[in-house]
Formats: C-alpha cells, structure tokens, sequence
C-alpha cells in the first residue's frame, strides 16, 4: 500500500491502492460533489463509474472508409474477431468495442449499455439509433488482455456523406475520445480531401491531441515527391509514431490523471461561470443583507428560468445550501495536494510495468532480434556486421583527423573540440561523445577514436539516443587486437 505521512496536523490524505482506485475515491469525494451541484453533467459531460476507473486501456482507430483500420486491428491481434468486415467500400458501419472474453460472441449495443462492468453505459443517451450500430465483439486473444480497441465507421466522403447516419457521428466519438488512452487517425495515402464528415470529426477530437497517433497506410505505394505531398496536406492532424497501441497501455496512468485534471478544470470554471451569474444580481455595496436575502428567496424564480431555457429537469439543480465556496476549496485542494501526491504512485506503477507490457498477436517477437523496433538503428547500425561499421567513412574522418596535427597518432582534446563543436550539438552531449570515444581514457583520441566520435555525433544529428555504454560493435578494431595477444 502507498501511503503518506500526516503534515502541519491536517486530516491525513487518504490512502490509495493504486492509481486507478486513487482516482475514483479523489472523483467521488471531491470532484464530483462539485460537478452534482451545479448540473456539470447536463451542460458537459456525464458522471464517471467505476468502470471508466476499472477497464482496461482503450485504443479509438478513426479514419475514412478503406484506411484499414479494421485490417489495422486484425494485424495487431493475427485474429478474425465477430461483426468485422473489409472492403474497398465502406464496410464497418458499427462501432465495434474489441474485448477480451473468454468465449467468443457479439454483445448487442443495448445490452451493452445497462452492463455495468463495461464503461459504455452513458451512450445509452445517443439513442437507438446509435445503440443499434454498436456491439461489443468479445474474442479470447491474449492482446485484448491488455487493451481494447474500438473499431468506428469510415468517415463518409463525396456523394456518400449524403447518406443519413440517423446519430450525431461527430458527438459519439468526441464521448470515445475522452475516455480512450490513444487515438489512432489513418490515413490513405492516395486519399487526400478532408470531406465536410472529416472536418466535423477533426473539431470533435481537437481537445485530444495529447492522445492523437497518425498511421499513414500505403505510403510504401506512392513515390517520395508524393509522399511530402502527404505530409504537407496533414497539416491539421497531430504527430506521428510507432508502436501506438502499446504506447496506449504504458501511458494509462499518467493519461487517466490528466484525464481528471482537465475534467477538474472545466468543472471548476463551470461552476465559477454559475456563481457569477447570481453575483450579478447581487449587492456591491455592503449592508444589504436585505437585498441579498431577497435575491436567495428568489433562486426558485431564477431556476425556473433556467430549466426552460436549457430544459433541465427541475430536481437537477441544487439545494440553495449546497451552495457555497466549500465544494470550490474541496476541488482546489485535490489539484494543488492530492494530484501531486498521486503523481508519485503514477511513477511507482509506471517503472513497474514490464517492457513487453502487450502480449500475443503482432506484439509478440518485437522486442527482440532482428525485428525489434530499433533494431539496426542508430547506435545499433552494424550490430550484426563483421566489419566495424565506423569503417565506411573512416576515410573521410582521417582527411579531418591529419589536418588537426596530430602527435605520436593522437590529438589532444583540445584539438578535437574545435572540430566537434562544428555540429552545434550541446556541450552535455559532446561531453557524452567525448567519454564514449576515448575508449582508452588517456584524454587523447588516435584515428579509430576520432573516427568514432564523429560516428557517434552522426547518430546523434540523425534523432538517435546515444548508448549509456560502448556496444561491442562499436569498439574500434585495436581493442579486439589487444584482448587477443
């Protein structure tokens, strides 16, 4: 158990498990006697349950009809899973929830709704519409024992955005986006044009960047002048990477935290947006209390306004005496103390996690051998070669290395300084250079060593970590020479 000392004689903080129970207790006692009081829930975004603290981490793949989304996760899981469908149409008209079960089946979108261990019970507010376009396809496969995966309908374009979804396409997936850890957005790339559909799911997801992961499909098909073309028409999506879908599950918690956080935020300018509606209609000038009493008298009036206005259900809003600074302190308090308190189980459970965190599928066999992701890159460039791999282009470090004068085959540090600092790479990662190519640790560099660190500065300028240790590969041959005699 993670547990805190008491401090200035205060209440203790509570004590959490987890990171996940932390937050639900810091949501129920705190956050959401805020949101309850002043209707949070019918202007924003409706109330957390346990099973949004509970599942597991959720991956939300978006993108127009035939990106492969759905070839995205049938690669991921090497399974067929129920209710999936591909072709060059569109084809997956449903949201698909993809989750672990130990027997395989399909979960309707009403029944899915009223489960109350699975965190899909607020859709029931899109209607059946919706509801009828959405099931739960449950399958035992190893990957969906760490993630799952929402599989959506292809972004209608061209003639085809004229057919009638009968829901708001747009709204559902801004509710998935903000509860998933990762969103992936593919593209075609033989598919440019960002239809009307498009645009509208670009502003629903704009508040998630922090989330957004780009895949663009088929760009090994298209030439290199085509693919900048690509890239510069992507101007309105977030970054691009690798290993998306395990990045989902190494950045639960750390997500699920700031998830909260901007929940609190909003809320709290919710609230303080309420609060200054009724201070209009209160007295600057002190002494008059009576004009004050008068205006609480009257909050049943103001409410009444209200609940026309926005249609809102006259037992939503708040007792008058629930009203007061206690419920802003309660929230303020968790974002300056208990969040930060938290923070340090997030790191606990962070290093905790194992480095092969999803298993089964296409995760399995990635973070070794040949295939591993870096592999043969960077640092690691010529692991397998029987020749120093630093060799290549010693030819053109030596014309550098002589023109330095060397003394008795070295130069000093001084003398190669002058040289590295032509990269205009910081003075903390030349240090690092320096230490890794002096093999020797005489504070003098010979040829191979020269020709080393100018290697290692190429990996450097090319977006490559440099080693915390020299790899073996890496050893300039002298060193293998001397361990032989």
């Amino acid at each position: 158990m993670f547990s805190w000392s008491k401090r200035d004689g205060k209440k203790d903080p509570e004590l959490f498990q987890n990171v996940s129970d932390g937050l639900r207790q810091l949501y129920r006692s705190k956050l959401l006697p805020l949101e309850k009081a002043y209707c949070f829930h019918d202007f924003h975004s409706p109330a957390l349950e346990d099973a949004d603290f509970d599942n597991k981490p959720m991956v939300l793949l978006v993108g127009q009809y035939s990106t492969g989304k759905t070839t995205f996760i049938r690669h991921l899981m090497e399974q067929d899973f129920p209710g999936m469908r591909i072709g060059p149409e569109p084809t997956t008209d449903s949201f698909i929830a993809v989750m672990h079960g130990e027997r395989e089946g399909v979960i309707p979108g009403n029944a899915l709704v009223v489960d109350p261990k699975k965190p899909f019970r607020k859709l029931n507010a899109f209607g059946n519409a919706f509801l009828n376009r959405f099931m739960c396809a449950q399958l035992n496969n190893p990957v969906l024992e760490s993630i799952s995966i929402i599989d959506t309908p292809g972004i209608l374009s061209g003639e085809k955005q004229r057919i009638s979804r009968g829901y708001d396409f747009a709204a559902v997936l801004e509710w998935f986006a903000e509860r998933v850890d990762r969103i992936i957005l593919l593209f075609d790339a033989h598919k440019l044009d960002i239809s009307d559909e498009f645009s509208e799911v670009i502003k629903a997801l704009k508040n998630h960047e922090d989330k957004m992961r780009v895949v663009l499909n088929k760009a090994d098909q298209i030439s290199t002048q085509q693919l900048m073309r690509v890239y510069g028409g992507s101007h309105v999506v977030a970054r691009q990477d690798h290993q998306h879908a395990r990045g989902a599950f190494h950045g639960r918690c750390p997500a699920q935290l700031n998830d909260l956080i901007k929940r609190a935020r909003l809320a709290k300018v919710h609230s303080l947006h309420h609060l200054s509606s009724l201070k209009k209609e209160m007295p600057s000038v002190f002494g008059k209390e009576s004009k004050k009493k008068e205006l609480i008298a009257n909050l049943p009036q103001i409410y009444t306004t209200i609940e026309k206005e926005h249609q809102i259900s006259p037992g939503d809003f708040p007792n008058v005496t629930k009203m007061q600074p206690k419920l802003l302190e309660a929230v303020e308090d968790m974002m300056a103390n208990d969040i930060a308190r938290l923070m340090q189980l997030v790191r606990q459970e962070e290093a905790a996690i194992p480095v092969q965190s999803v298993k089964g599928g296409a995760f399995e066999g990635t973070m070794n051998g040949p295939f591993g992701h870096g592999y043969g890159e960077g640092a690691s460039e010529g692991i397998d070669e029987l020749e120093w791999v630093v060799a290549k282009d010693k030819p053109s470090y030596d014309e550098i290395f002589y023109t330095l004068s060397p003394i008795n085959g070295k130069v000093s540090g001084a003398a190669a300084k002058k040289e590295m600092v032509k990269s205009k790479l910081p003075n903390t990662v030349l240090g690092k250079v320096w230490k890794l190519a002096d093999v020797d640790k005489d504070g003098f560099l010979d040829d191979e060593e020269f020709a080393l660190a100018n290697h290692l500065i190429k990996v450097k300028l090319e977006g490559h970590e440099l080693p915390a240790e020299l790899p073996s590969h890496l050893v300039p041959s002298f060193q293998t020479w001397e361990g032989q005699y």
